[in-house]
């Protein structure tokens, strides 16, 4: 991965069959495969070449994949960035990475002989910004076969092959989606890449997908316009937090086959559920839940051949590994066995699952200690019914206004990191060693009755 082998293989044998089809119309293979080419050939002149990072933020998700169908061809590392982010924000990032060459438009194109990279497994040919970055600019770089060697499995699981139409609702930077965009071109299926969830769009799309990759709490709403509207959908892969089992059941009502999923932008795949009976291990995944003396819970430790390369520039982040190559990310489960089913039971670093987003706090309230009148802040994850949980904030100042609170947020959080509820307190429960007590701060909010919080209007 990325798969611009597969693409020129599928250009070869069915040219006419459509690619992608985006907010601008469709491509071919034959069309996707040309200006890929062209892309490569541009890049090439420039000297952009093998092991070279470049950053591709286009608005248009059509163009943002012939970007890195393009880097791939010509050997280069893309570094897929959002397109919304402020000049200030962008600058801030780049500053932080090493890229070589940066595009928000397409990318140029040229005439000339064909660019061929060799594609290596070791290849690093995919890297994206996970969930939570502001201030902390965190971007996660892969190798080839870490994702290209799991096709065949997914493929088994889901039944995605090349007749299929597979819409993707989602913008590309995230690591589920962009995924989902490179598995389909790689099966030779069609790719609908809106760029963004769209409600209203559900229903045309869905008069011809066979399968949607999406978060748990977007199914609801798929299975609405599904029974408004009808259509071919067959197979829903569900990936992100856990997934309310009655959706499954309606889901199955509808004629659709759900195949849900645990992993992390770090860790890919980590356990699939294809039939409803709980989350096994993925093809390849062996897990260990360590659990300390005297504790009910252990985080997931992972050894796979889909794990990343790690952090782009050394950057740190919940990432772990040991030296036996097995890796976390701090999400915690119940003790298991091989052969038993994997029971999750949230992240131990304090990080807030919201909507298939992984928010870190800490990221969140470097931003909100900048806000005039902010002495402090905690940060934490409160439960939503449909999102699984939103980003709390309490704030520990005199006279904070919520507006300027949320004017900051806008400015420079993305929007899965933007709190949704707001609390002041005249002072924040604290650790023996000073800190802001978070764990006291989220058991006083689930509690709902302490007098020295209040929700800020």
């Amino acid at each position: 991965m990325p798969v611009a082998a597969q693409v020129m293989r599928h250009a070869s044998a069915r040219p006419g069959r459509i690619a992608v089809s985006g907010p601008g119309g469709d491509l071919s293979y034959a069309e996707l495969a040309a200006r890929a080419g062209r892309t490569a050939r541009r890049l090439a002149d420039e000297g952009i070449g093998r092991g070279a990072l470049v950053a591709a933020g286009q608005a248009d998700p059509v163009a943002l994949l012939v970007a890195v169908l393009a880097a791939d061809l010509a050997g280069a590392t893309p570094l897929l960035c959002d397109h919304s982010w402020s000049e200030e924000r962008r600058a801030q990032v780049m500053a932080a990475v090493p890229v070589v060459a940066r595009f928000d438009a397409p990318l140029p194109e040229a005439d000339g002989p064909p660019v061929r990279h060799r594609p290596a497994p070791g290849d690093l040919t995919w890297a994206c910004f996970s969930s939570g970055s502001t201030g902390r600019p965190r971007a996660v770089v892969r190798g080839r076969a870490s994702w290209t060697a799991s096709f065949a499995h997914l493929d088994a699981l889901t039944g995605i092959g090349p007749d299929d139409v597979v819409l993707i609702p989602g913008p590309l930077v995230s690591s589920l989606y962009g995924f989902a965009a490179v598995h389909t071109l790689a099966a030779g299926a069609t790719a609908v890449v809106p760029g963004r969830w769209s409600p209203g769009g559900l229903a045309e799309w869905l008069r011809r997908v066979t399968a949607v990759h999406v978060v748990p709490h977007r199914l609801p709403a798929v299975l609405d316009a599904l029974e408004r509207a009808g259509g071919p959908l067959r197979t829903a892969v569900v990936g992100g937090a856990a997934l309310d089992a009655a959706a499954r059941t309606r889901a199955a009502a509808a004629g659709v086959r759900v195949v849900s999923y645990y992993g992390a932008t770090e860790l890919s795949f980590v356990a699939v559920d294809a039939d409803g009976a709980g989350l096994r291990p993925f093809p390849g995944v062996e897990i260990d839940v360590r659990v300390p003396p005297g504790q009910a819970l252990g985080e997931v430790w992972v050894r796979s051949p889909w794990l990343c390369e790690g952090y782009l520039a050394g950057a740190t982040g919940p990432l772990r590994r040991d030296d036996g190559g097995w890796m976390t990310v701090g999400d915690l489960a119940e003790p298991h066995r091989p052969g038993e089913v994997l029971r999750l039971r949230g992240r131990g670093d304090g990080a807030i699952q919201t909507g298939g987003a992984t928010v870190v706090p800490e990221d969140v309230e470097e931003v909100l200690r900048k806000v005039p009148g902010v002495d402090d802040v905690v940060v934490v994850g409160t439960p939503h019914p449909y999102l699984g949980a939103v980003v709390t904030a309490v704030v520990e100042g005199e006279d904070v206004v919520r507006a300027a609170l949320e004017a900051a947020a806008r400015a420079d959080l993305d929007p899965a990191q933007r709190p949704r509820r707001w609390y002041a307190a005249a002072s924040l429960p604290r650790t023996p060693t000073g800190k802001p007590a978070r764990g006291l701060v989220a058991a006083r909010l689930a509690a709902g009755d302490d007098p020295g919080l209040r929700r800020l209007a």
